[in-house]
């Protein structure tokens, strides 16, 4: 087991498979995007290689993030490997949904178990603005597609924009009552390359869940009152789904933080926000051992901040959101 230096028990591995995506939404990356070079990425071996070791370090559960993971190649074999490593026993995808329509099925055969899609507003004009592009016809057919499947729960993500889409959380909201989905608001946070944006467009959790109240009524606190992962949960009474909100900015939830990144070339990350990395990939590719990658994994893991410094005016620069993953 890989504990930090204030008793969390860390297990939850979030890798990043690319910085590559087909939107461009305006919180998450510049328009003209700077790719990195395919080999300075992570390779099927090295991913599937690196999240064994963590397996044997007791993690247990992987979220496969971008960019978009479901434009890497080999997605669905990359899967396969990862759900078949012993000690794994969550295997889960975070996508903008564009490609679920063709990949839903594929994916669950190879051992997938659900799937977060991210979808910041129903009226298409608008997601087309935010996306830089997107049709909203394809997240929604990626949805459905994920259901049929059986990815469920699923979960939607919707970053809310002031001046975007902060009316758009009560249509958002309004799906659980029909849908037995999560519909999760997020708070915008801020990174290196939309800072300004991200800083002073950011809508908080209270507002949002006060236009949803004064739109559908009063939301009833569900979960037993424990966040489901990062998500303070709450439900339209007779409403077949839940509606959550993750409050990084101004609720942070560092306590409960059980996390770690690998970013695609291979950086572990152990705060979204905070700069603080260790570089797995230079050091395997140099030929180091197995063991000597152990000792690196837990040294970082024992000095993983305890929290964000957002309140202290602290703002990671030196990746932008798609370079890290969710």
């Amino acid at each position: 087991m890989a504990f930090d230096r204030f008793g969390r028990k860390i297990h939850y591995l979030r890798i990043s498979l690319t910085d590559h995506c087909n939107l461009r939404c305006i919180y998450c990356m510049p328009e003209e995007m700077t790719y990195r070079p395919p080999a300075e990425m992570m390779q099927d071996d090295e991913v599937l290689l690196l999240t064994r070791l963590f397996a044997d370090l007791g993690f247990d559960k992987i979220r496969l993030t971008g960019g978009e993971p479901t434009v890497r190649a080999h997605i669905v074999d990359i899967v396969r490997g990862i759900a078949a490593i012993p000690g794994i026993r969550h295997v889960t995808l975070t996508t903008n949904g564009v490609l679920l329509s063709k990949l839903s099925k594929p994916l669950a055969a190879a051992g997938l178990e659900r799937v977060n899609v991210s979808i910041d507003t129903l009226n298409p004009a608008k997601f087309k603005r935010l996306t830089r592009g997107g049709d909203i016809e394809d997240v929604w057919e990626g949805i459905l597609a994920a259901e049929a499947a059986g990815l469920t729960p699923v979960k939607l993500n919707a970053v809310v924009v002031r001046g975007y889409n902060e009316e758009d959380v009560v249509d958002l909201a309004r799906l659980t009552r029909e849908h037995p989905w999560q519909v999760r608001f997020i708070e915008m946070m801020p990174f290196g390359g939309a800072t300004d944006l991200q800083t002073g467009q950011m809508v908080s959790a209270k507002d949002m869940q006060g236009r949803i109240e004064q739109a559908l009524g009063p939301l009833v606190p569900a979960n037993g009152g424990q966040l489901d992962g990062e998500a303070r949960i709450y439900r339209i009474p007779d409403a077949q789904g839940d509606i959550g909100f993750i409050s990084s900015v101004s609720a942070p939830f560092c306590a409960d933080c059980t996390r770690a990144r690998l970013t695609p070339d291979g950086i572990l990350r152990m705060c979204l926000l905070r700069e603080y990395e260790i570089d797995l990939l230079t050091p395997l590719r140099a030929g180091a051992s197995l063991e000597d990658l152990r000792k690196m994994v837990l040294e970082a893991i024992w000095n993983k901040p305890w929290g964000h410094g957002l309140a202290d005016g602290e703002i990671p620069l030196n990746r932008v959101m798609s370079e890290i993953g969710g």
